[in-house]
Parts: C-alpha cells; structure tokens; sequence
C-alpha cells in the first residue's frame, strides 16, 4: 500500500497517472480469471458495482496497481517488497488460471452457448490427431 503523499509525488498531482495505473492492474487480473464473471467481480466502469466483495482480490489487484506507479518513479519506496508483493500477486492468479486455486465465492461465467469453448468452462479437453504407424 502506498501513502498519498507518495502517490502524489510519483503522479505529481495528476489523476489520469493513477486512473491509467488502476484500469491496468484490474486488467491485467482480468486476463488471469477469464472463466469467472468478472462484471460480479470487478463491475465496470460506468454503472455497474462489483457484487463480490473479496478481500483477497482486493489486495491482490492493489499489489498491481501498486506496482504500475512505482515504476514510473520510486521515491523513499522499497522495490524489492513491491516487486515481491507483484509477483506474489501473478502467482495467485495464475494459479487461480490453472485451477490450482479455488477462490471460495467467485462466481463462474454463465455458459452461453454462443461463448466459443474455452471460456467459461473449467474442464479444456484436447485431443491430438490420429496417427497411422507404419512399420
């Protein structure tokens, strides 16, 4: 977590800097959990509110947006926490992407039969083609 004062110095007063910082984090999450219901998670921008409220999520999208400002500028900052605390981040949701973890609450996608496979579904089956042995 980054103080204000912090914030102010790296942004130098301008909103847009940490507005940019913010929508980057919450999409790079975004591109991890795919199979959930995001607008449940994160709601959008406009006019709709996240109905999930986790504290885990929370945390984990503030380490990467925590991490998108300092590195722009890092004044009186550690950046091995907050390297650490970024990468802590990424190997949640990754591990979240390959269902080694199992957020408790998080709603999935409502499977829509226009929505190609992969979305939406926890189980990928693939198959590799026939092959023909000669011997």
């Amino acid at each position: 977590m980054l103080y204000e004062e912090i914030i102010e110095t790296i942004t130098r007063g301008d909103d847009d800097v940490v507005n940019r910082a913010i929508r980057t984090g919450i999409s790079e999450a975004k591109t991890y959990l795919s199979r959930f219901d995001l607008l449940q998670l994160f709601g959008n921008d406009v006019d709709v509110d996240p109905t999930i409220d986790d504290e885990n999520l929370k945390s984990k999208v503030v380490d990467l947006v925590c991490w998108q400002l300092i590195k722009l500028c890092n004044p009186n900052i550690d950046l091995k926490l907050f390297r650490t605390n970024y990468e802590d981040a990424i190997s949640f949701f990754d591990g979240v992407k390959k269902s080694k973890e199992a957020p408790d609450g998080w709603p999935y996608k409502i499977d829509d039969p226009d929505t190609p496979f992969p979305e939406g579904n926890i189980i990928n089956a693939t198959f590799n083609t026939k092959r023909t042995n000669h011997w």
